[in-house]
């Protein structure tokens, strides 16, 4: 259980060392005994005791493998010399993911990685539940992006039914990545204050063929709202040519006219027009 210290101060301590020290330079050179070695010696079992904490900085404290406390606030301390110390940083951190190759919801093979901005919000968990917490975020980071792009497809080419995607519901695939990140690293006291998704693509392999796929899909609906578009059109000309009374249409000049303006609408070329000097049928 994390709990938090505050050692006697430094310049307290360091005065103490330099009156023992002037101490022993009195005895030895001065009154030329040897019990300045006893003052020696305790000049010298002090110095261990001294440590500094930075500031967004900690030290860890243990006495033979006994968890004795944490000190977060900076500043110049003494504690016992046979405390062992250990600096754990409370500053956040950038970890920016490998790109791994994984498939996705439906099979696809794509390249992945995140960036997650952590920190450690509990010393006790950071130095004694891992081994190693900075290996730690690394390994259980790339278990969190494996597992998330499995867990959607990246488009909804193959499946219609899925609303989030890896490419098109960032947001939800961020919050998503950043809760299990936050789960995963939680037994080693670490805080996610970040986690999104910082590259994606499909695999090599398969890359030229999606690009085609996605040109084709595009062009369809190019297509179905330029069909629209000229459909409505083609009824509001014959709309306003009735209303106007402007020519008298039968059905089948009605169903040439559709016709040429269906073709001139919807054609991938432009018209060239063609001048009828006779009638309809010559």
């Amino acid at each position: 259980m994390q709990k938090f210290i505050k050692p006697s101060s430094g310049y307290l301590f360091i005065l103490l060392s330099i009156a023992l020290l002037a101490t022993t330079v009195f005895l030895f050179f001065g009154l030329r005994t040897p019990f300045g070695v006893l003052t020696l010696v305790a000049v010298l079992f002090t110095l261990p005791g001294y440590f500094f904490v930075n500031p967004n900085g900690s030290k860890v404290l243990t006495l033979f493998g006994k968890y004795i406390g944490t000190v977060k606030d900076n500043g110049f301390y003494w504690a016992n010399p046979f405390y062992l110390k250990k600096s754990i940083s409370l500053r956040a951190r950038n970890f920016d993911s490998e790109r791994v190759k994984v498939n996705d919801k439906v099979g696809n093979p794509i390249l992945i990685s995140a960036i997650l901005v952590w920190k450690v919000d509990e010393t006790f968990k950071a130095a004694f539940e891992v081994d190693d917490y900075v290996s730690f975020v690394k390994i259980q980071s790339d278990a969190a992006v494996r597992n998330l792009a499995g867990s959607y497809p990246y488009d909804n080419f193959d499946d219609h039914g899925e609303e989030i995607t890896l490419r098109s519901g960032m947001t939800e695939v961020n919050d998503a990545l950043e809760k299990q990140l936050s789960k995963r690293l939680e037994m080693a006291g670490i805080k996610v204050i970040e986690a999104r998704i910082g590259y994606l693509a499909y695999a090599s392999e398969i890359a030229s063929a999606m690009l085609k796929r996605q040109q084709a899909t595009a062009i369809v609906a190019a297509r179905h709202k330029i069909v629209e578009g000229a459909v409505s059109m083609v009824e509001m000309a014959l709309d306003q040519l009735s209303k106007k009374e402007i020519v008298e249409l039968d059905e089948e000049k009605k169903a040439s006219m559709v016709s040429n303006l269906m073709i001139v609408l919807c054609g991938d070329k432009e018209a060239t027009p063609v001048v009828n000097t006779g009638t309809l049928h010559h």
